[in-house]
């Protein structure tokens, strides 16, 4: 018996063994930083799809967001509570920011956690001028009647909307409804300690290691089922970035997209005034493509982007006519008001152009640009004109016109203004005596 028994106890305690080794799982995990977008969203919802299929006992996102799209955040939402795997929120690392969108993300998930020294909140949808309409604190009753015609029903249409949203989300969750909606409609903002004692998150942990041994053998509800995380031996595998996932997200930065479009416009600008050099033709076709790509990726305002197009159009007529910079000035205030309004759509994103960092110094940048370029032109119309002039005289052509006496004239594969002191007939032979500007005196050239 024994020659049979051996095999058999052998596979049954291999068979154990490869099982307790299973049991220990593996962690999915993402590192969010930057704008919600949709090439982050695509990042969330590929690790939340990808766990379900390779069969990870939690997903793990490690995230650090100013904030960003609705649209994209929504998707993320769905992903999220629709999961059928665990997933952990972790505000991280140390200074990291789980604002407006990274809100709604962070109380979605099955178990929210903070890092020391971050912050969550201020998730009210950002309108022109940073206040996107909506509350009107400190308004006396008179002054709410004189304003009542005035309302933006579109920033109040986006704060009623957002609101319930996060209201919907907190309660999925069992976490702090009271709270979660003054975030919406107050800005209200805590820290990690806050959010703990106010029940927006389920606990404060210094880092990833402790996160998961915090969180080992708790209970939680998966889409009707009870699960317990069993966290502390898991192997962790990161989840990378794909290529065109991490080129979009670098796109999708509304300074980015409007750097893009200006200096496209630019470039183009200079090709088209020197045919011939390629080079900015081709890095500014490239721009407009760029710029174009992210405007599909970012909501954007027609009018903004009409503006920034009308502020190209006046640098450009600078160049052509005298108005003592006036087209100028006009065309950086276009820059300035289309850059601020270009996305600026409360009801879809509270993300926007740096104004300070970003749009002042491009539009400063191109004024410089075609200040320089008026000066250079003024300078070489001013100057007399000493290039292929002793080339040109005694040069013979014909008469395209008749020279009576000022007519045109056909030289060296150009067309010239001339001036003769005596007539000449259409399709006679001339001389260029002299060069004087952009004209040529010519006379009827003597028999060869």
């Amino acid at each position: 018996m024994r020659p049979t028994l051996t095999p058999l106890l052998i596979a049954i305690l291999l068979a154990l063994g490869s099982g307790a080794a299973s049991a220990e799982g593996h962690i999915n995990w993402i590192t969010i930083s930057g704008s919600i977008n949709p090439a982050s969203s695509d990042h969330i919802q590929r690790a939340v799809a990808q766990s379900e299929d390779d069969g990870a006992v939690a997903v793990l996102i490690e995230l650090d967001t100013p904030g960003g799209l609705l649209t994209a955040t929504k998707d993320i939402i769905q992903s999220i509570l629709n999961a059928e795997v665990p997933v952990i929120v972790f505000v991280a690392p140390r200074g990291a920011w789980a604002a407006s969108a990274g809100t709604f993300i962070t109380m979605a998930a099955h178990k929210a956690a903070m890092a020391p020294g971050t912050s969550i909140g201020a998730a009210h949808p950002v309108g022109i001028g940073g206040g996107g309409g909506g509350g009107g604190g400190g308004e006396s009753e008179e002054d709410g009647k004189k304003g009542e015609g005035k309302r933006d029903f579109s920033a109040e249409k986006a704060e009623n909307f957002t609101a319930s949203f996060i209201e919907s989300i907190a309660k999925e969750r069992n976490r702090n409804v009271e709270w979660a909606v003054k975030a919406v409609r107050e800005s209200v903002a805590v820290t990690q300690d806050e959010a703990l004692e106010l029940g927006v998150i389920d606990l404060v942990a210094g880092d990833r290691k402790e996160l998961l041994a915090a969180l080992d053998g708790q209970e939680v509800e998966v889409n009707g089922r009870t699960i317990t995380l069993a966290l502390a031996n898991a192997e962790l595998r990161e989840i990378e970035w794909t290529t065109v996932n991490r080129f979009l997200n670098v796109l999708a930065s509304p300074d980015v997209a409007v750097m893009l479009m200006m200096a496209g416009m630019l470039l183009l600008y200079v090709e088209f005034s020197n045919p011939g050099l390629i080079l900015p033709g081709v890095a500014g076709g490239v721009s407009l493509i760029l710029g174009m790509i992210a405007l599909q990726i970012l909501p954007f305002s027609w009018f903004g982007l009409l503006l920034l197009v009308g502020g190209v159009a006046f640098f450009v007529a600078e160049v052509f006519v005298t108005s003592y910079g006036l087209l100028t000035a006009a065309g950086v205030a276009c820059f300035l008001v289309g850059g601020s309004m270009v996305f600026d759509l409360p009801e879809v994103s509270d993300l926007n152009v740096s104004f300070w960092s970003v749009l002042v110094p491009s539009v400063i940048g191109m004024a410089a640009f075609a200040a320089l370029v008026v000066f250079a032109l003024g300078r070489s119309f001013r100057r007399p004109q000493v290039a292929g002039v002793d080339d040109l005289i005694g040069t013979r052509g014909s008469s395209t016109t008749a020279l009576a006496p000022n007519g045109t004239v056909f030289v060296r594969g150009e067309y010239w203004h001339a001036r003769s002191a005596e007539p000449i007939a259409e399709g006679d032979r001339i001389e260029v005596l002299a060069v004087e500007g952009m004209e040529l005196r010519v006379r009827r050239a003597p028999p060869s």
